[in-house]
């Protein structure tokens, strides 16, 4: 028999899970003060410990574990592998700001988008995260932070996976994450990144979730969107903007654009000069990311001359826009890279 996730629950679905093994009230509390705190099971000291036995057979408290750590030499970066019950790998990426530990948060195991400057969708989509999946990361990294005094602060949506491709899991993690029964997390800590899926993203727009939407656009046009997104032959740049106005409409939060500088492609100033009209009284800002060049890709980054060049070009038309801070160049920092590598180590005799 499967074993329940306990984290996937919420408060009161824990409540009900709990009734046919302790009709005590109270141990709903109980157990979801140990889950937030990244127990296991066996740690639950005051359970009875017949309850902790049955509560075994049936359930995992959290399903993720932390199987490596990688500490980068340049900066206070971490990133993390973490390990499931089936085996299966994802991975994470905690980032040290002035203002408190983020997190990079996978949503799925692999990635079926196709993008082609990244390294988590070279294997396909494996299978989607349950919500206790993802919630397990945040509660694990708080566990491995807390002899530090640290916890984590943020969270972006931006780990191996689509956010917006595992719908309904990625919404309830959003709630789990921000009940004051798990971690209490603001959802305006919260980014979430899609690379543009428009039916999904008006949806998400009708939520009510105060979470800071991030679009990888990447492109000022179809033409260029469509060398580097396979899902913009599904969906033009004009219904991605559109989607992306309705979510400032209805959540009254600006939109990240991402725009990952690649050269050769689509980091002339003229693709400047096209960006700045496309988005020109969009309530939004511009992140722009020098090409993290993956070996499998026939992709190039920029010189830091044309990243510069590229950004004063838009501050000069007024659009908001900041290049993004590089972290944990040393430890394969860019989502995917370590997974890959450790299932080619697996595959070689």
């Amino acid at each position: 028999m499967e074993r329940a996730q306990l984290l996937s629950l919420t408060q009161a679905e824990l409540a009900g899970f709990l009734r046919d093994l302790d009709p005590a009230p109270f141990r709903a509390k109980q157990v979801g003060q140990w889950l937030a705190r990244g127990a296991s099971i066996e740690e639950m000291t005051n359970l009875p410990a017949a309850l902790r036995a049955r509560l075994a057979e049936r359930a995992v408290a959290n399903p993720v574990s932390i199987r490596e750590r990688f500490c980068s030499k340049i900066d206070d970066t971490q990133k993390l592998l973490y390990e499931l019950p089936d085996g299966n790998l994802i991975e994470g990426v905690v980032m040290r700001y002035h203002y408190g530990d983020t997190l990079c948060l996978s949503t799925q195991v692999g990635c079926r988008m196709g993008c082609r400057f990244c390294a988590s969708t070279l294997n396909g989509r494996v299978r989607d995260l349950t919500a206790g999946e993802m919630l397990g990361q945040v509660v694990a990294v708080d566990r491995m932070l807390a002899s530090d005094g640290r916890k984590v602060h943020n969270i972006v949506l931006m780990g191996s996976g689509e956010p917006l491709d595992n719908y309904e899991n990625t919404m309830k993690f959003l709630r789990l994450v921000n009940s004051p029964e798990r971690t209490n997390i603001s959802l305006r800590n919260v980014s979430l990144s899609t690379c543009g899926l428009t039916p999904q993203m008006r949806a998400f727009a009708k939520e009510g979730l105060p979470v800071t939407l991030s679009i990888s656009l990447h492109a000022p046009n179809d033409a260029v969107r469509k060398r580097l997104l396979p899902v913009a032959n599904a969906y033009s740049m004009e219904d991605v903007l559109s989607a992306a106005r309705e979510y400032v409409d209805a959540t009254g939060r600006r939109v990240i654009f991402e725009y990952a500088l690649v050269k050769g492609v689509n980091c002339e100033l003229r693709h400047a000069d096209e960006l700045a009209q496309r988005l020109r009284g969009l309530r939004c800002h511009v992140n722009l990311i020098p090409l993290n060049a993956v070996r499998e890709r026939d992709l190039h980054p920029p010189t830091r001359a044309d990243v510069e060049a590229f950004l004063r070009r838009l501050e000069a038309r007024r659009i908001s826009a900041t290049v993004r801070r590089e972290m944990g160049a040393d430890i394969e920092g860019a989502c995917g890279q370590l997974r890959r590598r450790v299932l080619e180590q697996r595959r070689e005799p």
